[in-house]
């Protein structure tokens, strides 16, 4: 059985996403950074730290954004976990300097006036999921978002196989100051959390899951979604190219 590659895109310590997964019941979960072994993976997971510039810059200059691109439309399941899952989506503004401004696909960019969507420079994301990425501003309440806070199942997400058994309400752990903004695409939002603003912390597109918590941290419901993502790639495997609902494009 091919290995579940963890995606090191040279920004923090990965080996306890690397140990959560093998504590899930996956034996053979691997770090790498080269896009061929992101291509032959059984599934991926590309966790998060650092700034979105950075992080998709680095992916775009090392090939990784093909690899993963191609990998998520054979249907391979993908977890993005933190700033994982930011990358996903069609744009962010962190650490984006004023002369890397970048257009993003019509398709897949919310309007500049969009609610929520305020922010900018841009610079393009994967694309696999709509919305931007902004900050996280208060002036009531301590950014960064730091501690244990309440996942809120959608309606769309009642039938999200990564959240199978997790109870509505159960508490994750999360450090971040930038999430996904209100220009979100409703039918791709499992979870949310309410925190300066309600923002998608579990996204769900066919093959395709994202967690703005870090389930390696969050003791039994974090081990329960990292051993629903094992039984995915496991069905995955068993049945390739089928996919929990539409295949990502």
């Amino acid at each position: 059985m091919s290995a579940i590659v963890v995606i090191d895109y040279h920004k923090g310590n990965l080996s306890s996403v690397r140990r959560g997964l093998m504590r899930a019941g996956w034996d053979d979960v691997v770090i790498s950074d080269d896009p061929a072994a992101i291509r032959a993976a059984a599934g991926l997971v590309l966790p998060g730290v650092g700034s979105f510039y950075d992080a998709i810059e680095f992916m775009r200059e090392s090939g990784q954004d093909e690899a993963v691109l191609e990998a998520i439309g054979r249907g391979v399941p993908f977890l993005g976990i933190c700033l994982g899952l930011q990358l996903l989506c069609a744009r962010g503004d962190e650490g984006v300097p004023a002369e890397a401004d970048a257009p993003v696909k019509a398709a897949a960019a919310a309007p500049v006036d969009a609610p929520g969507a305020a922010g900018g420079p841009w610079t393009p994301g994967l694309g696999v999921l709509a919305g931007s990425v902004t900050r996280l501003e208060s002036a009531r309440l301590k950014v960064p978002h730091v501690g244990w806070d309440q996942l809120h199942v959608t309606e769309e997400g009642r039938d999200c196989p990564l959240l199978a058994g997790v109870p509505e309400g159960a508490n994750v752990y999360f450090t971040h100051s930038y999430a996904v903004a209100d220009d979100a695409d409703a039918s791709q939002v499992a979870a949310r959390t309410h925190y300066v603003r309600s923002f998608p912390c579990v996204a769900w597109r066919g093959n395709v899951f994202g967690c703005q918590f870090h389930p390696e941290k969050s003791s039994a419901t974090g081990l329960m979604i990292l051993r629903n993502f094992v039984s995915i790639v496991e069905g995955a495997s068993a049945a390739p190219g089928r996919a929990a609902k539409e295949p990502a494009a």
